[in-house]
């Protein structure tokens, strides 16, 4: 191919292009794209309101603490 042939296939594509987005554009159709107001009144917000209780966070501690001490037990061995 050469290089003529290569940019009329551009141009050609080009042309494309822009008649799918003008059709797209004039549609009236809504995108798919939530906007930012949308997002603000997603359900997912109320299933992450819930806490970890002190008692709780103190009892992972704990036990990653005795998992640690554990492997470096293991490992001086």
């Amino acid at each position: 191919m050469t290089t003529n042939s290569i940019i009329e296939q551009i141009d050609i594509q080009i042309k494309k292009l822009e008649q799918a987005r003008a059709l797209l554009a004039n549609s009236g159709h809504r995108s798919g794209r939530s906007s930012i107001k949308d997002l603000s009144e997603s359900p997912i917000k109320a299933a992450n309101s819930k806490k970890m209780s002190a008692a709780g966070r103190a009892r992972i501690a704990a036990a990653q603490k005795a998992r640690w001490a554990a492997s470096k037990r293991a490992d001086k061995k």
